[in-house]
């Protein structure tokens, strides 16, 4: 073969390989960390010093022995939640509890195939779960086995899936109800007369992020995704024909008919509650991994309900002020520009273009139970028409009297007390919740208040028949005062007589109780240095871009107000309602962030200096410890961003400064991620029905036992508790937050993030804010449209209530001797959202996140984004703003800026707030100032590096033998011919 003939196949050969051996290196440089997340990130030994081996650095310790013991106490956990939530709607002529050993027939598609929880980021592993079937023979019950197998057939062939969420796809999204139909159930009628005790009839609806449930189910852009037999102006809410008729023929073959409703969201139960043929309803949520054990206690009666609602169960929904403005809204005048590139160049000319969608919370205040009685007392509506449960309503199988046995009427810069004695009267024992409300002085045209507004609330231990406890409810009387936007910009404690009551919910007073009267002589405007003393600082308007987008301000927007509930009901934006603003124009607009490194004043700080400080030198400071000022003045910039850039559930480690990699999975139900199965722990009751128990110290020992689960399994953070609100009942998340109401869902979710905490657990508390509604939350960042009032007194009222309640002791190293001290820091993290606050994406939200969260109210932690995939989440105007951490690997987003002065200040402070919460959490456990530590690469980073060689090897090898095949080729002379 000639040299020509041979170069033609070797130099191509070895090229491609050499080619393809660069692209791979360089690609795994590139998606370093994705691949990490896969494959892992290595490992770090940490060496104490000799003279430190002694001292005592288990900052944190589990009571368990191992994993298998904390799943164990968590089932229990789990079943115990359950039983203190779930609530008895209706109990006819005490049909329930059932006698022991009852037989009994299950209806219902969700007989055999529950709804555990959600699906998405606070979806959980429920492989294991007890189903109904289990948990009601688990209480004694006999079941008609025939049935329960025709229904376990139909629900898991395929054909008859129920409706799911295809997360950010409503066009692959199904809404089929997905109930078996009638004349399937009548196949089995002979079975029911051996198991005709009861029958227990399940009705169930799913919930999953990225999509909402349909407020119309003929109105879907997919006809295939319709429910069959959905009928003109039906929701998803509401029962479809085929419970309809799965309804009917339960009351026609049994005497006792007890329906169970296994959702996390409200549903239209009028006809229900109005049927004296129904005789019990309950309320079961989803309730995780063990929690069907409870539904069977409390059909037997070993289990005594005393969950309460968290929502107020409307009768109509489409007759709610949230419905109107619940849905695909897009303006008709903008298209947002944002780069092409994922990584944000800041050069790059290359645009994608974006609808602009909105919602506007035109109800203001007036949602929930805040409206339902608002308008009752206003005569704008017949509550009892109107309502089916009011909010915080339960029933039990006992019964309970109260007596205001002592009140406390504090200063005005005090609190109110409330002492309520609580009897059992009933033949069993319970556990009661006692609710106080405040009324305000309303003055028509002034500032928007609700009728009643829940103060606080307890709930009881188990109280015997006979016996009575005393429980006592406080309310900060600062905490009474309204957010006035127009007038004063600050919080108004306005003069007049504010009416306190106990109540058994949201509408009824107790009997034999009285309301009492607190007087306040004359307006306190709570501004300047005169602020509310939970405050930091002074708190003062800092929306006033997106109020002004209301008549109330100017804008276009009708307010709904209680001095004209029929003339400013919300209706659905057309036409010009449609047309943004110049200011909501603005804010869809790319932010430049050149424009901000010019206007920057400061100087750039110092990086890469050198120091023998390591982070855990640094554990137990104040923040503003000049230690931290050395420690930080020692890393680089690409230390920096690399870990800044690679947040999706950890924190990345620094090696200078033996910064190990932290650990930070979902979700509000039990641990879950999406990468790494053996994460997945325990499935925890739905939000919804831990907070139907009412019960904090329920909620912090669900923290304590996950805190539990997070030292079996080196985790250190957690995205959650999720702290939005039920501002629709068809959003599709509303599974994984807490309630309708702000300060239940504070105090829930305080006590959770406190019960972890005792373990050294830091928790990201999601998602802030407004995050209200699934539909188009990653097309461009749907812009959420409310009030000031709003946004505080309801919106930010649960992150408020956590940021300025969350406790975490921290012990440390204080001195040479190894001197063990304690110190304690607020709460360690947040989540930013997807939405916008007006036209501002929330993760860039300078007003949100620095003026708000920090200034006001004195955050310390950092703030992570929501999953950074979209090109409108900037991420330079993510640490402009106060968003330290992008939830993504690289390489999909990136700086457009790191060497400016302000781009190296904001990395910086991100970086301070991440190390500030990292320092002080149980990443450190083991840890004593001076530690050494060793870094040992993945196995992939050893197979990359060991490849390479080899491939290299082996070209090299290629190259000496072609070089040396041509050579030879050419010394060889030349044949001679005959001539």
């Amino acid at each position: 073969m000639s040299n020509k003939a041979y170069l033609s196949i070797w130099i191509p050969v070895l090229s491609f390989v050499v080619a393809l051996t660069i692209v791979a290196n360089m690609g795994l440089i590139i998606a370093g960390g994705w691949v990490a997340s896969q494959f892992g990130n290595g490992t770090y030994e940490f060496t104490n010093s000799e003279e430190s081996a002694s001292w005592d650095t288990s900052y944190y310790e589990s009571d368990y022995a191992d994993i298998d013991e904390v799943d164990a106490a968590a089932k229990d956990l789990v079943e115990e939640i359950a039983a203190g939530g779930m609530v008895l709607a209706k109990n006819q002529d005490d049909a329930l509890p059932l006698d022991s050993g009852a037989a009994v027939t299950m209806l219902g598609r969700a007989a055999a195939d529950p709804v555990f929880g959600g699906s998405g980021s606070g979806s959980v592993d429920t492989n294991s779960a007890i189903t109904p079937r289990v948990g009601l023979e688990n209480a004694g019950f006999s079941i008609n086995d025939a049935m329960y197998q025709a229904i376990d057939a139909f629900a898991q062939d395929d054909a008859n899936k129920r409706g799911h969420v295809e997360m950010d796809l409503p066009l692959d999204s199904t809404y089929d109800i997905g109930e078996m139909p009638v004349d399937q159930y009548e196949s089995q009628v002979s079975t029911f007369a051996d198991y005709d005790d009861a029958a227990v009839v399940f009705i169930a609806r799913p919930g999953g992020e990225g999509g909402d449930l349909a407020t119309d189910m003929l109105d879907i852009a997919n006809d295939d995704n319709v429910d069959p037999r959905a009928q003109e102006g039906e929701h998803q809410l509401e029962l479809n024909q085929d419970e309809k008729d799965l309804i009917a023929l339960a009351k026609e073959n049994f005497e006792t008919v007890v329906v169970v409703v296994n959702a996390s969201t409200t549903m239209e139960l009028g006809a229900l509650q109005n049927d004296d043929e129904i005789d019990s309803i309950i309320l079961a949520g989803s309730p995780g991994a063990t929690g069907f054990n409870a539904l069977g206690g409390i059909l037997s009666g070993d289990v005594n309900p005393s969950g309460r609602t968290v929502d107020t169960w409307a009768a109509d929904f489409t007759a709610d002020p949230t419905f109107p403005n619940f849905g695909d809204f897009v303006y008709s005048n903008i298209e947002a520009h944002y780069p092409v590139s994922v990584t944000e160049s800041a050069t790059s000319n290359a645009t994608v273009t974006s609808d602009a969608p909105f919602v506007n919370y035109a109800e203001g205040i007036y949602f929930g139970y805040r409206y339902y009685e608002t308008a009752a007392v206003e005569g704008f509506i017949d509550y009892d028409d109107a309502v089916v449960y009011p909010f915080g309503y339960g029933l039990s199988y006992t019964d309970f009297a109260w007596e205001i046995t002592g009140t406390e009427a504090g200063d005005v810069d005090g609190t109110i007390a409330v002492t309520v004695e609580v009897t059992n009267t009933g033949d069993v024992a319970g556990r009661d919740v006692v609710e106080l409300y405040y009324s305000a002085p309303y003055t028509p045209g002034g500032i928007e208040k609700s009728s009643v507004v829940l103060g606080d609330f307890a709930k009881t231990g188990e109280i015997a028949p006979g016996a009575s406890e005393s429980v006592t409810l406080e309310l900060a009387v600062e905490d009474m005062a309204s957010y006035d936007y127009l007038e004063n910009a600050a919080y108004v404690l306005e003069a007049g007589d504010y009416s306190l009551t106990v109540q058994t919910d949201s509408h009824h007073v107790a009997e034999g109780t009285e309301p009492f009267t607190y007087t306040v002589d004359s307006d306190i405007v709570y501004s300047g240095e005169n602020h509310r003393a939970s405050d930091l600082t002074e708190v003062t308007n800092q929306f006033d871009d997106v109020s002004s987008e209301f008549t109330t301000m100017g804008g276009d927007i009708q307010l709904m107000s209680r001095a004209d509930f029929a003339g400013t009901f919300p209706t659905a934006p057309e036409g010009d309602a449609l047309i943004a603003s110049d200011t909501m124009v603005e804010g869809f607009e790319a932010w430049d962030y050149d424009a901000a490194a010019e206007a920057f004043e400061g100087e750039k700080p110092t990086t890469g200096a050198k120091s023998d400080l390591q982070l855990i030198d640094l554990r137990g400071l104040a923040k503003d410890d000049p230690k931290w000022d050395e420690l930080l003045d020692s890393l680089k910039v690409d230390e920096m961003t690399d870990m800044l850039l690679n947040g999706a559930y950890q924190t990345a480690a620094i090696g200078s400064i033996a910064k190990p990699t932290t650990l930070e999975p979902d979700g509000p139900a039990g641990f879950s991620s999406f990468i790494n199965s053996s994460i997945n722990g325990v499935a925890y009751p739905s939000e919804v029905l831990i907070a139907q128990t009412w019960d904090v110290e329920m909620g912090a020992a669900m923290g304590r036992m996950l805190g539990e689960e997070a030292l079996q399994k080196g985790i250190n953070g957690w995205y959650a508790p999720a702290m939005n609100m039920h501002r629709s009942p068809f959003a599709g998340r509303n599974f994984e937050y807490y309630s309708e109401d702000a300060l239940l869902s504070g105090a829930m979710g305080t006590a959770v993030a406190n019960g972890v905490a005792e373990k050294g657990v830091y928790v990201t508390l999601k998602h802030f804010a407004l995050n209200d509604q699934e539909d188009n939350r990653v097309n461009n960042g749907i812009a959420s449209v409310a009030d000031e009032q709003t946004i505080r007194e309801v919106y930010l009222k649960p992150f408020e209530m956590a940021v300025k309640d969350i406790t975490m002791d921290v012990q440390y190293i204080a001195d040479e001797d190894g001197t063990v001290a304690e110190t304690t820091i607020g709460a360690g993290g947040v989540m930013s959202s997807f939405n916008r606050i007006g036209g501002t994406w929330a993760g860039g939200s300078e007003a949100l996140l620095s003026d708000v969260l920090r200034d006001e109210w004195g955050f310390e932690g950092f703030v992570i984004s929501d999953f950074n995939l979209y090109p409108y989440m900037n991420p330079n105007q993510g640490i402009s703003a106060g968003t330290d951490l992008t939830l993504t690997f690289q390489p999909s987003k990136s700086f457009g800026d790191t060497s400016s002065a302000k781009a190296v200040t904001d990395i910086r402070n991100a970086t301070h707030n991440i190390l500030f919460t990292v320092a002080n959490s149980n990443a450190m456990d083991g840890l004593a100032p001076g530690a050494e530590v060793d870094y040992t690469p993945p196995t992939w980073v050893v197979i990359q590096i060991v490849s390479t060689v080899v491939v290299g090897l082996l070209v090299l090898a290629g190259i000496f033998m072609v070089v040396r095949r041509v050579r030879r080729h050419r010394a060889v002379p030349a044949t001679p011919t005959d001539g």
